[in-house]
Parts: C-alpha cells; sequence; structure tokens
C-alpha cells in the first residue's frame, strides 16, 4: 500500500471518524478554510492553470522551493462549497510534498475519506481531477 503524505493521511483518519451527514459538515468546514489567493498570485489568476475537466471553475498554481518541497494555491469559487473543500483536502494534505510524494498519491485516495456515501459519483469524480492536474502543475512547477 502506498504511504500518503502524513497531513493527507490525518485529513482521511479524520473523515474516517465520522458517520454520514459529519462527513459533509466536516467538508464544508474544510471548504471554509481555504484561504485566499497570496496578493502576488490573485494579481496573476489568468495566468494560473485551470482544471478542465472538473464543472466547477478550479485555478491551481504550485510553487516549488530550494528543498524541492512543493506549496499549491488553488482558487475555487465560494458558491462551491463542496469543490472548495476538495480543494482544501488537497491543500492541506498536499503542503510541503515532494514530487516523488506528489505522483505516488493514488488517484482514488478520496475513497478513505468515506464520501461516496453522501456525495454523488460525479462530484468525487471531481477530486481526482483536481489531484491529477495538481500532478502535472506540480511537475512542471
Amino acid at each position: 500500500m502506498t504511504q500518503l503524505p502524513e497531513r493527507l493521511q490525518e485529513i482521511i483518519d479524520d473523515f474516517a471518524a465520522l458517520e454520514g451527514q459529519e462527513k459533509l459538515e466536516y467538508l464544508m468546514e474544510l471548504s471554509e478554510q481555504l484561504p485566499p489567493l497570496p496578493e502576488w498570485l490573485a494579481a496573476r489568476r489568468d495566468e494560473m492553470d485551470m482544471v478542465h475537466e472538473c464543472m466547477t471553475t478550479v485555478f491551481v498554481h504550485a510553487t516549488r522551493d530550494d528543498d524541492g518541497r512543493l506549496t499549491f494555491y488553488l482558487d475555487v469559487p465560494p458558491e462551491s462549497p463542496t469543490v472548495r473543500g476538495y480543494a482544501s483536502i488537497l491543500q492541506q494534505g498536499l503542503e510541503g510534498v515532494t514530487l516523488p510524494e506528489l505522483l505516488a498519491v493514488p488517484t482514488e485516495f478520496y475513497l478513505g475519506l468515506g464520501l461516496q456515501q453522501v456525495l454523488s459519483g460525479q462530484r468525487l469524480t471531481g477530486i481526482g481531477a483536481i489531484l491529477a492536474h495538481i500532478k502535472r502543475v506540480g511537475a512542471g512547477a
């Protein structure tokens, strides 16, 4: 089994401890934790990569520090709290990973969240699409 980044595994464990609607409530709580874009990036939002596979407008940007650690910036409209929750999970869970750690995260890691009990398959596909796009952007950072 692939070892997930520590923070991503913690988030999955948090979801595993919840049942039914609690999972959805936690996802909404996480959506509120997605920070706004930093000023330097907000001014260049049109240069960010768009996740075309997602029905909601999602923009992604990655930076890599001198140690090869990645930081992701995601922009999702506030009227899409489910997708904002996904984005927050990914941003928090992948903060500071290296490219090999990022690429090792299975696309279907989200099944461990148990959200398939409360969300449609189409919505769940969105988190996989965002992760796939993050991997492409991270590889180019």
